[in-house]
Order: structure tokens, then sequence, then C-alpha cells
């Protein structure tokens, strides 16, 4: 297994009277190459479980094991340079820099490197723009970009460093139906392609056809799946 969450738990201690537990006691094997989508109503504990699964938040109790290794046993730095050689991340909102183009922005988490193929960065980046459909907005700015745009850039940006497992918060919640249809096609395709592992969490039960396996969420624990 890729990702494995053992009897994994995530409480937050708002205030004396305000404990929420997010995740209670969840166990999840993801295999490698898997596209696993992860549903739930708003306050299910799927984006506290993705956030669990990519060593962003620590569990209260349970383990974490990134291809067997125990994310927790690392050092900050471990942590930090494991994420970035094996772990792409999507978010709901693009957070792209304004003052950098489409194919310095995708090649920013690596700008001062080169990957294991030998290929610039720029390189790359040119190759992830083309795979996404952008490959005519290289010198564009995110200003210049419509939502959907923005998103593929996010999308081929978390690809740069060739990760063996790609995260994915909410990509569409934030696009109208047409674009989601064809940001969700693109994962399916980049999967397809890349073979990478894929773990998307969305409120959007209908999109749940375009994953390999379906996983649903409700009061922090795996209803289904």
């Amino acid at each position: 297994m890729i990702v494995s969450l053992q009897d994994v738990t995530k409480v937050y201690t708002i205030s004396q009277e305000n404990i929420v537990t997010a995740v209670r006691g969840v166990s999840l094997e993801v295999g490698r190459g898997e596209f696993v989508i992860i549903t739930g109503r708003s306050g299910s504990g799927k984006t506290t479980l993705l956030n669990l699964a990519a060593g962003l938040a620590r569990p209260t109790s349970g383990l974490v094991l990134l291809e067997g290794v125990d994310l927790w046993s690392l050092s900050d730095r471990q942590q930090s340079l494991l994420r970035n050689r094996k772990l792409g991340f999507v978010f709901q909102f693009p957070s792209l820099l304004p003052s950098l183009t489409t194919l310095e922005n995708v090649g920013l988490p690596t700008i001062f490197g080169t990957n294991h193929r030998g290929q610039s960065v720029n390189d790359r980046a040119a190759e992830l723009l083309d795979l996404v459909g952008l490959s005519d907005k290289l010198a564009a700015y995110p200003r210049q970009l419509s939502a959907g745009q923005q998103q593929r850039v996010v999308i081929a940006r978390s690809l740069i460093s060739q990760p063996q497992v790609l995260l994915a918060d909410e990509p569409t919640s934030n696009l109208d139906e047409q674009t989601e249809k064809e940001i969700m096609s693109l994962f399916k395709d980049i999967h397809a392609a890349t073979g990478v592992t894929i773990l998307l969490v969305t409120h959007t039960s209908q999109l749940v056809s375009y994953g390999t396996r379906a996983i649903q969420m409700a009061n922090g624990v795996v209803v289904k799946g």
C-alpha cells in the first residue's frame, strides 16, 4: 500500500468547552495507482482525512504511513523533503502568484533544480502545461486566465516533481458545472496517462464515477467504501 492510515483519530481542542473530533478511528489503505474519491457533507471529516494522509495534520492517535514509513517519526526537514518529492497538492483555490507567468508558477516548487529525467524546470513545466491543455498560455499571468484555466495551472504545478501521490481538496467547488466536468476529466486523463495515485475530496457525490474507488464519510468515520 502506498498510503496507509491505521486507527487514526484527529481531535481539535478549540476551547475547554468546544472539543471537536474531526476523524475518529479511521483505517484506510490506498494501493498504488488507485484514484480514490472521498465524499461527504461539510463537517464529515473528509478534508481532515486528506490532510492526515498528506502529513499536513498530526493525528491525535494512530499511524499514518507513506510507503510503509511513519510520517510522524520523521524530523520536520525529512517530512518536508518527503512531501516535496512524493506528494503533489491541488487545493480548492488556485493560490497562484500573480506576479509570475503560468510557466514560472508551474516550475516554482522545483525552481532551483531538475527532475530525475534531467529536464530543465522550464522544459518540464512547458510539458505539463501542454498536458493540461495550456501550451498557448506559457507567458500569461493568472489575471489573464479563467478560473478553470487557473486550476489547470495548479494541476500542472502539482505534477512538477513527478509525485507518487496527488492529493486534491475540493478542486472543482468554485467552478461552474461544465468546467467542473472538464477538470474532472483532466484528472481522469492524468491518472490514465501517468498512473499517479490520486486522493480527491469532493462534496459532490456525482463525481465518484471519475475515480476507480469511492469512499463516503460522515461524522468523522468512513461509512462506505
